[in-house]
């Protein structure tokens, strides 16, 4: 199963929004960047990514699920782009920082630091032990 960052500003969707979705969870919508339309297409039911708040914070502070694949986003007038739907899974007991990830070596390749823009992100296994180990959390 693959991991994935999925970023949000919190003014617009926070992390305490997520939870309050509930087992229900959110559509994932507005993304507007084809690269990250890409990667949304690709997620799969059950896979885990990091969600993280963007602009204010910076930093990566709960772990999502994907609970819904693919589907078009009601909000794009274009019709080009779609979104997945995601659930809160778990607060970070920790959370991890761009500065602390981008001082971490071990993270030098990571999406989120080369290419800190996307709003949809891979994420390997590699990265996702690393980040739950800087999280004070067991991968």
């Amino acid at each position: 199963m693959a991991h994935w960052l999925l970023k949000s500003e919190p003014s617009t969707w926070s992390w305490d929004q997520q939870v309050a979705a509930g087992a229900k969870g959110t559509f994932w919508n507005g993304v507007r960047n084809h690269l990250a339309k890409k990667h949304l297409m690709v997620m799969q039911k059950g896979e885990r990514g990091f969600f993280y708040h963007s602009n204010e914070e910076r930093a990566i502070v709960g772990i999502v699920e994907i609970i819904k694949t693919y589907y078009p986003d009601h909000t794009d007038e274009t019709g080009k782009f779609g979104m997945v739907d995601v659930k809160a899974v778990k607060p970070l007991k920790q959370p991890v920082t761009l500065g602390d990830i981008k001082a971490e070596p071990r993270l030098a390749d990571m999406v989120l630091v080369n290419n800190s823009r996307l709003s949809v992100q891979p994420v390997t296994d590699a990265e996702w032990a690393v980040i739950m180990e800087m999280a004070g959390e067991k991968p």
